[in-house]
């Protein structure tokens, strides 16, 4: 959705891309219905959609708020935000010579646009996910998140349809060999020295094999499939292929029995295992016993391809319902906002580990945006294209760890009802943001410390091990030096996530990024709510600047909200907690604020300090006389903005 676009240099493999999908002007479909609609809601915009761009057109799969079905492929933005690395967006057309040339923008009235590109695994771009507005606008902060996940949604719905397609053909073929299957039995059945030949060249795989299915006689096919040289095959027993694992083990019970009173006309799916190289197989199999009991003659079809896509299919279909999670809880877009010198740091050290897949260990207190800084990290990576899965540790039962982190298969445990991808493996190629990490019981620890070294995992029930490239970014607002010194967290599994550890500072010590966030809240509150943004008075902000926010940003943003919810009309006013008055020292059941107890503890290091003109550890120093460890009291001091050389409070740089 003028000038023609300058076309990209793979745009031949990206139209082959886009024409294995078959998705091109067909009807609608309510998977991608919703996916405009769910655009269309949460950026408040009359119009949205998600469109393929072949040769010479702009498909519109799905719509909202635009009638035309397709249009000429320079008419409107599309094309051009289709060619983007990222999300592509005009905050008002009437004024960018981008938009200018192009026909639909005239005839829309469009003023603003926002899309991201459909791209596959391959880096191919086939369309986007666009919203539109006759109102300019700036595209919000976090809002081009959003964007990116309805588009990966709709990206893996194309996937998801694809494979249901290849599922269908595959059926097709499997009816026909089926068909063969029972024509060539009949044959065979009629004289087996008649049909040697047959048995030994037929396309289909037979077995000759005793009750306890030793297998002594199988053909070309079978011996290929099976992965079994000719001298190897005699005398094998076919239950040797069948892997160790719940799953195979149930279907190779329920199997055997079939052995000596044979299967009926829809055969028996069995999980095996090749003989060379190991590989996951699955055959449908058939078998009919001999009248005299002699031997059994199976036969079987590798249905391994439909059974690997069934598999993709659920992992997508896992994916998908992440994503739309993400989406449905996402009512806050979020980003990173402030100019604070503790903001800089941390951004600084953003931008130099981005780039590489060092593990980073991010540490704060509760509400400070560890998740932002996670998200930070990976869109300046080279892994964001793909996935950023999160996992919040503390939300998990004990007895689940294993199964979310790695998961499981059917019939492992109780209520295991079929196979389930764990979220390494939804991060697969990706990030995995575990929050909370201090929170992973310790025998788990070992588990989760082996697929960081090892880069492989087993799902609950499973023997099979899968490989998994993922970079790992965990977070947490509890001291985990304390707690391995205390024995609750291990020490390996500390080292192995604190490759590059990025501390995030409390709101009371960004006061600098106070207004600005303030400002950033009640633009998202008023869009949301769809009400008039209403002034906020020197004196409001005041007492939000003078106010400590012991619930850092979640605190002041839940605040912000609030007083949107209140207003009616005039300044903007804020309900704020009454400060607690300061106790007195030594006066009888005063408490303490956690501000006067942070005050007395950052008094006493100072004082200790000046005693020891500013030696921390060693004999006599300030560690010894405050009963610490070193390695604490030094991060203390850095936390606490201590200057050593003036022994006073200071903002250090």
């Amino acid at each position: 959705m003028g000038t023609r676009t300058q076309y990209p240099g793979n745009e031949a493999e990206r139209l082959n891309a886009l024409r294995r999908y078959q998705i091109l002007d067909t009807p609608p479909e309510p998977a991608f219905d919703r996916i405009a609609e769910m655009a269309a809601k949460f950026f408040h915009v009359p119009m949205a959609g998600v469109s393929l761009v072949d040769e010479d057109r702009v498909w519109f799969k799905s719509r909202v708020g635009i009638n035309v079905p397709q249009t000429a492929r320079d008419a409107g933005l599309c094309s051009t935000a289709m060619l983007s690395q990222g999300v592509f967006h005009l905050c008002d057309a009437a004024l960018d010579e981008r938009a200018t040339v192009h026909r639909l923008v005239h005839d829309l009235g469009i003023r603003f646009y926002a899309g991201a590109p459909l791209r596959t695994e391959q880096g191919l771009n086939l369309g986007t996910v666009w919203v539109l507005d006759r109102k300019p606008r700036e595209l919000a902060p976090g809002e081009a998140e959003m964007l990116t996940m309805l588009a990966a949604l709709a990206m893996n719905q194309m996937e998801l349809r694809l494979y249901a397609q290849k599922v269908a053909q595959l059926e097709q073929v499997q009816r026909k060999s089926g068909e063969q299957l029972r024509e060539a039995n009949e044959r065979l059945a009629q004289s087996e020295e008649q049909f040697r030949d047959l048995f030994e060249e037929a396309p289909i795989a037979y077995v000759h094999q005793a009750v306890d299915t030793r297998i002594f006689q199988a053909n070309r096919v079978a011996m290929k499939i099976l992965g079994v040289k000719p001298e190897e095959i005699t005398g094998l027993l076919g239950t040797s292929f069948i892997p160790d694992t719940p799953e195979a083990q149930r279907r190779l019970r329920d199997a055997l029995p079939l052995m000596e009173t044979g299967t009926d006309s829809s055969g028996v799916v069995l999980e095996l295992r090749r003989k060379d190289d190991g590989r996951p197989l699955w055959v449908k199999w058939w078998c009919r016993p001999e009248p005299d009991g002699s031997y059994t003659r199976s036969m079987f079809l590798d249905i391994t391809d439909q059974v690997l896509m069934e598999q993709q299919k659920a992992r997508l279909e896992a994916q998908n319902a992440y994503l739309l999670d993400e989406i449905r809880t996402e009512q806050n877009f979020g980003d990173i906002i402030g100019g604070s010198s503790g903001l800089r740091k941390v951004m600084q050290q953003v931008q130099l580990v981005a780039p590489t897949d060092a593990t980073v260990l991010i540490t704060g207190e509760s509400g400070t945006g560890k998740e932002l800084i996670a998200r930070a990290i990976h869109e300046r990576g080279a892994r964001s294209e793909r996935a950023l899965v999160k996992l919040n540790c503390s939300a998990v039962p004990e007895g689940l760890f294993e199964s979310e982190f790695f998961g499981h298969v059917k019939g492992a445990f109780t209520g295991a009802l079929k196979d389930k991808p764990g979220r390494f493996e939804l991060a697969d190629g990706g990030t995995l943001f575990l929050d909370e990490i201090g929170e992973v019981p310790l025998a788990m620890q070992a588990k989760l410390l082996r697929v960081l070294q090892e880069h492989e995992l087993e799902r609950v029930g499973d023997t099979h091990t899968r490989k998994v490239n993922v970079r790992i970014i965990a977070a947490t607002n509890r001291d985990l030096k304390k707690e391995v010194d205390e024995g609750r967290f291990r020490q390996d599994l500390f080292y192995r996530l604190s490759v590059f550890p990025i501390e995030v500072p409390p709101l009371r010590e960004r006061g600098d990024d106070i207004t600005p966030l303030v400002a950033h809240f009640i633009g998202q509150s008023v869009r949301r709510m769809n009400r008039p943004e209403p002034q906020i008075s020197k004196t409001a902000l005041d007492e939000l600047l003078a106010y400590n926010w012991p619930g850092n940003v979640r605190e002041l943003q839940n605040t912000v909200e609030r007083a949107i919810i209140l207003w009616q009309e005039g300044p903007l006013t804020f309900d704020l907690p009454a400060r607690q008055p300061q106790a007195k020292p030594g006066s009888k059941g005063a408490l303490l604020t956690l501000d006067d107890l942070k005050r007395q503890e950052r008094e006493a290091i100072i004082n200790a300090l000046k005693k020891t003109n500013g030696k921390v550890s060693g004999a006599g120093g300030a560690a010894e006389l405050l009963g610490m460890k070193a390695s604490t009291l030094a991060s203390r001091i850095s936390s606490m903005s201590i200057n050593r050389r003036t022994l006073d409070i200071e903002a250090l740089e």
